[in-house]
């Protein structure tokens, strides 16, 4: 079957021809519709996260996907069941992350990621799945369902912020979210539909005309131009934020979102640095979360029930949204086409059926 693979000693994705996987016991078969690209992928392309697998001279890419049953194989699904995979999976036996439905806060060692670390992912004409880390989706989701993976995220992140607050009667009514990349703007739509946030801003370094910037202000928040109003300058320049969201990785950022804060406030770090060396006033830093009670978490991954309320919050993005976050669909004979950047490069997909 076609895969789109990388293999060793390479950076760049390539098109090959790997085995069509056979279902364990408890596992099905699932045929492959769609698989959505974002940073992680390319950081494994370009060798900079991720491992292969054990023995394995490529890896097969993806973690965002959505697919149909094509083998039940004695598990819960029918044929034709649409599906959505998560992403972690134990290392050989299981461990107790697992057993208790955990595996997002297992550590380095205590798990495998599909298509990231030690383990393929999705982006072949078929895969196989433990029937436990396979979520039912609505038929109506064959088209975007991958995208039910890093709204997961977002609503594990988001789930943690509240339990943080939940000693007190916190009531958010303003989110920042720092990037404009796909899973920023997935995280600013569930904001903007929260009953919570009545006041939403996303931060980014792009120059009008851009179409994030459009989907930014089509979805009613305010654009954040970094270069002319760094984080630490938004209390001043808009106002103190309750709830922050950094999705860029930057990381400067995730001390900047602490002054970026109002009291009370908690900041969510997702976005993954590279090693970066910077000077900062701890003990500002320091005394701020301590006299204005503000905390600063960090989230990765997501399990089995954030993917459940994933798909209620890409129920109620409005139609439009989709459209204009994806803008490409490629051919896994268009492997590089589909890894390819730009400034009109939003979220691009690797489709292998017909949606």
């Amino acid at each position: 079957m076609r895969a789109v693979v990388v293999r060793r000693g390479e950076s760049k994705p390539r098109v090959a021809e790997v085995p069509k996987p056979t279902p364990e016991p408890g596992e099905a078969l699932i045929r492959t519709l769609r698989v959505g690209i974002d940073g992680t992928d390319h950081e494994v392309v370009e060798g900079n996260h991720g491992g292969f697998p054990e023995g394995e001279d490529y890896q097969i890419l993806g973690h965002e996907a959505v697919g149909v049953v094509a083998e039940p194989n004695g598990t819960r699904f029918d044929a034709g069941d649409l599906v959505v995979p998560t992403v972690r999976r134990p290392p050989g036996e299981s461990n107790a992350y697992f057993e208790r439905g955990e595996p997002d806060v297992a550590p380095d060692g205590e798990y495998l990621e599909r298509g990231i670390v030690g383990a393929h992912g999705y982006m072949a004409e078929y895969f196989v799945s433990d029937e436990r880390f396979l979520v039912d989706v609505p038929d109506n989701f064959a088209a975007d369902g991958f995208l039910v993976e890093p709204i997961s995220n977002a609503e594990k992140a988001i789930e943690y912020a509240y339990a943080s607050r939940s000693a007190f009667e916190w009531e958010p009514a303003s989110a920042l979210v720092l990037g404009n990349g796909p899973l920023g703007l997935l995280t600013l739509a569930m904001l903007v539909g929260s009953d919570d946030f009545g006041r939403n801003y996303c931060l980014g370094r792009r120059d009008r005309p851009d179409p994030t910037i459009d989907i930014v202000e089509e979805l009613g928040a305010t654009y954040v131009d970094s270069r002319e109003t760094p984080v630490s300058a938004i209390p001043d320049a808009h106002e103190p934020m309750d709830f922050v969201y950094e999705a860029t990785g930057h990381a400067p950022h995730a001390f900047e979102s602490v002054e970026a804060l109002a009291p009370n406030g908690v900041a969510a770090l997702l976005g993954i640095p590279s090693d970066h060396s910077f000077e900062f006033d701890g003990g500002r830093l320091h005394r701020e979360m301590v006299l204005q009670n503000k905390a600063l978490l960090g989230s990765v991954n997501s399990n089995v029930r954030h993917f459940e309320a994933a798909k209620a919050s890409l129920s109620s993005f409005p139609d439009w949204l989709t459209d204009e976050l994806i803008t490409g669909v490629y051919g896994p004979d268009e492997a590089e086409r589909a890894f390819e950047t730009g400034d009109d490069v939003i979220k691009t997909v690797v489709e292998f059926g017909a949606v």
